[in-house]
């Protein structure tokens, strides 16, 4: 079960109301931040621009790939752990507007996780340390610390002790 907090709204659809959530100047430099880092291949610049004007939580040499999207509205839910990889056209979300009700949760992806292009991840999700995410996965839930989760809807395709025997076979041959 993801980890978020629930906001009832009445009348028009969450959406509709997003300024009563979040202002619309927050939302104006967000946008002009993430789109300057979505396309910056400089990797420290990208590192600094979302720790300091976004306040995202982002580990020391943790990669985020070309056209990355982080959450516009509350980037400062997203926590990555360090030396981490985050892959191209990869989604981050940190809340979801629905018609009578928003959700906000923080994301946390921990150290040394590795996470396929074109892949979306919602809010209230955390991956544990060395997951591996394949490319286009929804991650929907939770991901257990050392696992490969692939799909959509996404499962546990090897645990963390079968990657190690596979790593371990590998190594063999």
């Amino acid at each position: 079960m993801r980890k978020t907090k629930r906001y009832p709204v009445q009348n028009m659809n969450a959406l509709w109301q997003i300024y009563n959530t979040v202002p619309f100047w927050k939302v104006m430099k967000n946008f002009i931040v993430i789109q300057i880092a979505r396309y910056t291949p400089i990797l420290p610049m990208k590192n600094w621009l979302y720790r300091k004007l976004l306040r995202m939580e982002v580990g020391e040499y943790t990669a985020f790939a070309l056209m990355v999207m982080p959450d516009i509205m509350f980037p400062e839910k997203i926590k990555v752990g360090k030396n981490s990889v985050i892959g191209y056209n990869t989604t981050i979300l940190a809340h979801e507007y629905l018609i009578k009700e928003y959700r906000i949760g923080t994301v946390t992806i921990g150290d040394e996780v590795m996470i396929g292009a074109n892949s979306t991840i919602l809010p209230g999700v955390t991956i544990g340390d060395h997951a591996i995410v394949s490319a286009g996965t929804l991650v929907h839930k939770d991901v257990p610390a050392g696992s490969f989760v692939g799909g959509n809807p996404m499962q546990v395709k090897y645990t963390k002790d079968q990657v190690k025997e596979r790593e371990e076979k590998l190594k063999l041959e």
